[in-house]
């Protein structure tokens, strides 16, 4: 294999914007930003999530934001701030990485991700199965 997952996140961490834990839970209230959470929906429904974020599973997180994509997600044409998050920071690295890629503005990421999030004391509410 000539490049592995971990040399991936690295390079996609020296492209992006790293947010601290503290610093995501400070923007939770602000409405110009959208927080999105990139897990799989068992991972929501097992551990909850940040509170009003926006969910969008990470496989179909390029096809929503291409405004041209039939999937499109008016969401990501708001022209709002956006930060992702996942479990442990990893996908989030990559996903930001990749919309920031596809031109979408001002893009960062949680740096640990949701499990950081819940160490620091951000706020988490439950998902319902359904």
């Amino acid at each position: 294999m000539k490049i592995g997952y971990r040399q991936l996140i690295e390079d996609a961490e020296r492209e992006v914007e790293t947010l601290s834990p503290a610093q995501a839970i400070a923007l939770c209230n602000d409405p110009d930003v959208v927080l999105v959470d990139l897990r799989d929906i068992r991972e929501l429904q097992r551990e909850g999530k940040v509170p009003g974020a926006f969910h969008a599973p990470r496989g179909m997180l390029e096809f929503w934001v291409d405004p041209d994509s039939p999937y499109h997600k008016p969401v990501f044409s708001s022209g709002r701030r956006f930060v992702f998050y996942c479990q442990s920071g990893w996908r989030s690295a990559l996903a930001t990485q990749a919309v920031q890629r596809m031109g979408l503005p001002r893009v960062a990421h949680v740096g640990g991700g949701f499990t950081a999030w819940k160490a620091a004391g951000g706020a988490v509410e439950t998902v319902e199965r359904h």
